[in-house]
């Protein structure tokens, strides 16, 4: 009961925009208008009642005339108001419709050495290096180009059992035994042809590249014996590399093996590099909370340097279901190990000898067989922890009418949500204004989002800028609320108001938190939702926030959930409750700037 009367004074204001005011004056030629009033009050906060116009003590706003709209009895869960409310209101209305959305994911990560292309050469056999060709790391080399000069007796007894046996008999068992000696001690087919047609023996031997590439590690110097199996030198074929990006757990199912990737490094601003999803981890990092993600780049130039800072983007078509599709696979045979092999028929991929596999089998669907899903702006969408709810235009009504409706939703792709089910291709949903609508339902008593749980906040930040400006007052108001001092919240409220400004989700959310009179106005449910937001946009754009980031989840708030929040500091200092419970909860996830 407490609640419901909170709410009912916080949000007097919805009602007084949308039952009772209107912005005309008292020569309102207006054919809606049953009364008319010369005194002045504040759409958001209508306990403000002036003789005169002006702006609003409270949020600034400017004051409009208060008279009377009368409007209809449309229903339980349904709004009807005059043109001049619906205008003043700003209600915005887009058409469902039936579209394939494109879902952007960003990735951060970095780039490594391909595996697959490293070589360590080790010492085959004892021997004692007399020059070293390649005397420091980094240094490019080609195959079969010279790495070193070494001298060893075992070398030399293996070079005359094949000079003897050869001549004797080339063909022999023996001679291809003591040639097939040589070649598993490193020695390339060229240098065995060559020992061969001079009929020599060296006493002093070339260690030569085995493949082309940059030597990462030298771990000898001239003069060194080194026994068998002792490390000389690590080769990196740079020409391929291997980016690795991390991933959130909602995003993974919009990932699938072979999607292309797009990204972008600092060295080479304005510039766009691709490459392709080669693996997924299996397993998430249990810190983290992310899933590592392999991408095959090509690296023909070299210009791409393993270490390099990433950011990257995956876009991927969305289906019904959720299901991720790629016309370019269609009806295509796919190698599991090098996704770059692609192939019209069934067959054996040319770089490892696997079977190629469907695209199907690989997680995408057929754009053919596919009918597209009906799709909602997110701005539309009032969440409500498990529940959304959506306004609909009611067409054919002489005066706008707009009707509450709980959907089912999908997932979300991009600014728009997938709908289940709950309305049909053609009905117009309130995009802008559906928070007030909502509001000025409860002041009459009407159902209302208000009454269900606390919204997850997802679609309230617009922007990751706004998100960005946004954090330093909310995380002042966190510390506000912890240290039960309520003028310091409202403070940090006018802040963040004069960020977001007086339209939209997020302004509708921070008006209702500012007109409360008691710091449980401000907690419950209105912090949770303001939180969400801010969460929501920390973990889509984590290196876009400057220093570390505290997620803390207290599960006393709700029954059935319980509330995160965010902090700047380790030490949990509860929001909801204040002194009452300062440190009920726990350190969820620490948040850090990549």
């Amino acid at each position: 009961m407490k609640t419901k009367s909170i709410f009912a004074g916080i949000l007097t204001c919805y009602a007084a925009l949308l039952v009772g005011c209107d912005a005309s004056t008292s020569e309102s030629p207006d054919a809606d208008n049953a009364a008319v009033t010369t005194t002045w009050t504040c759409s958001m906060h209508p306990q403000i009642i002036l003789p005169e116009s002006g702006d609003c003590p409270i949020c600034g706003m400017d004051l409009i005339p208060l008279v009377a709209d009368d409007s209809n009895d449309v229903g339980p869960r349904a709004m009807s108001m005059s043109e001049s409310s619906r205008a003043l209101a700003e209600i915005a209305t887009t058409e469902v419709k039936a579209d394939f959305p494109e879902a952007l994911i960003r990735l951060v990560g970095k780039l490594e050495y391909d595996e697959t292309r490293e070589q360590s050469l080790t010492a085959r056999f004892p021997a004692r290096i007399d020059t070293l060709y390649v005397n420091y790391t980094g240094v490019p080399v080609k195959r079969g180009e010279h790495l070193a000069e070494v001298y060893s007796p075992d070398l030399l007894s293996a070079q005359r059992e094949l000079q003897t046996s050869y001549q004797r008999a080339p063909d022999s068992s023996i001679t291809m035994a003591a040639r097939e000696k040589l070649r598993l001690w490193g020695l390339l087919p060229e240098q065995i042809d060559a020992l061969l047609a001079s009929g020599k023996v060296l006493d002093h031997f070339e260690l030569r590249a085995p493949i082309e590439g940059v030597v990462v590690a030298k771990e000898v110097k001239e003069g060194d014996y080194v026994k068998t199996g002792e490390p000389l030198f690590r080769i990196v074929d740079l020409s391929q590399l291997w980016l690795f990006l991390d991933a959130y757990e909602s995003d993974l199912s919009w990932l699938r093996y072979g999607q292309s990737v797009e990204f972008s490094v600092e060295a080479y601003p304005g510039e766009t590099f691709t490459g392709q999803i080669a693996f997924i981890e299996p397993e998430l990092n249990r810190q983290t909370h992310t899933v590592r993600v392999r991408v095959n780049v090509a690296n023909a130039d070299g210009r791409l340097k393993p270490g390099m800072f990433v950011r990257g983007i995956v876009r991927s078509r969305i289906g019904a279901n959720g299901h991720v599709f790629a016309p370019d696979f269609s009806d295509k045979w796919i190698c599991p190990m090098h996704p770059e092999v692609v192939k019209v028929d069934e067959g054996s991929c040319d770089l490892c000898g696997m079977d190629l596999v469907t695209a199907e089998k690989l997680g995408y669907v057929d754009l053919s067989e596919q009918e597209a899903p009906l799709v909602v702006p997110a701005s539309a969408v009032l969440q409500t922890g498990k529940r959304a709810v959506v306004y609909v235009a009611v067409p054919d009504t002489e005066r706008p009418t707009y009707e509450g409706r709980e959907v089912v939703l999908g997932p979300k792709a991009g600014d728009v949500f997938i709908v289940v089910s709950g309305l049909k291709a053609g009905e117009r949903v309130v995009t802008r204004g559906a928070f007030k609508i909502d509001s000025a339902l409860q002041i009459q008593a009407k159902s209302s989002m208000m009454s269900m749980q606390a919204g997850s906040g997802d679609t309230m930040v617009q922007s990751v800028e706004v998100a960005i400006e946004l954090m330093a007052p909310y995380l002042e108001l966190q510390v506000a609320l912890a240290a039960d001092d309520l003028p310091a919240s409202k403070e940090a409220l006018k802040a963040m108001m004069a960020i977001t400004g007086h339209v939209g989700a997020m302004a509708d959310l921070i008006h209702v938190m500012m007109a409360a009179d008691s710091l449980d106005g401000i907690r419950r449910p209105h912090f949770e939702a303001l939180s969400n937001a801010m969460i929501a946009a920390v973990k889509a754009n984590p290196d876009a926030f400057s220093g570390e980031l505290y997620l803390m989840h207290c599960p006393m708030v709700y029954e059935d959930r319980g509330a995160d929040w965010l902090q700047s500091d380790r030490e949990l200092m509860n929001p909801y409750y204040g002194s009452m419970m300062l440190h009920c909860g726990e350190l969820k996830e620490a948040i850090t700037p990549l």
